[in-house]
């Protein structure tokens, strides 16, 4: 059961899933993959290729017969990186109208860890309110956020760091820099 799903959705960030993926693999972890259609076209805009993201098994985004679309199929959770605005509204009134929103969905209802890299900024009440019910229901929100103490000195060090952070929440130990580390 050595396994995370993983979803990315069209915020701004594709690299963030990508980053997540990688340290999945590099850690041995299984991973299955499903994009919303608007992640492929942001990953575009971002000069990135959706298509050569490297999961252990990928699924089409409507593609209601996979495996990850039920309780019974055991995996550790799920991660969405990164998750849009649309994507948490969709998770904290329990829409499931993709497979990516049923994953999450299946998640939270078996109890399962539920992270979501949330993008946007600045944040009204209504996304206030979502992240506030969707950490209600036992998902947690954990937006991408550089740390500076840890001297980055490329876009992938500020992009490892909220990743490996992330990961964390599931108990997956990635090598970065710490708070105290240095001391």
């Amino acid at each position: 059961m050595n396994r995370i799903i993983v979803g990315i959705t069209g915020a701004s960030g594709f690299i963030y899933g990508r980053k997540v993926l990688e340290l999945l693999h590099e850690a041995g972890v299984k991973t299955e993959l499903v994009l919303s259609d608007s992640a492929k076209y942001t990953a575009a805009l971002e000069g990135e290729d959706p298509y050569s993201l490297k999961a252990d098994k990928v699924y089409s985004i409507n593609d209601f017969t996979a495996p990850i679309a039920s309780g019974s199929y055991k995996n550790l959770g799920m991660i969405i990186a990164p998750c849009s605005m649309r994507t948490l509204a969709c998770v904290a009134t329990g829409n499931c109208d993709t497979l990516l929103l049923r994953a999450a969905d299946v998640a939270l209802k078996e109890r399962r860890r539920l992270v979501l890299m949330t993008r946007e900024s600045p944040l009204h009440a209504g996304h206030l309110k979502n992240m506030l019910a969707v950490t209600e229901m036992g998902g947690i929100i954990a937006p991408p956020v550089p740390a500076f103490y840890s001297k980055p000195e490329s876009i992938d060090d500020i992009v490892r760091f909220s990743a490996a952070r992330a990961l964390d929440l599931f108990g997956i130990e990635i090598d970065i820099d710490r708070w105290g580390d240095n001391k």
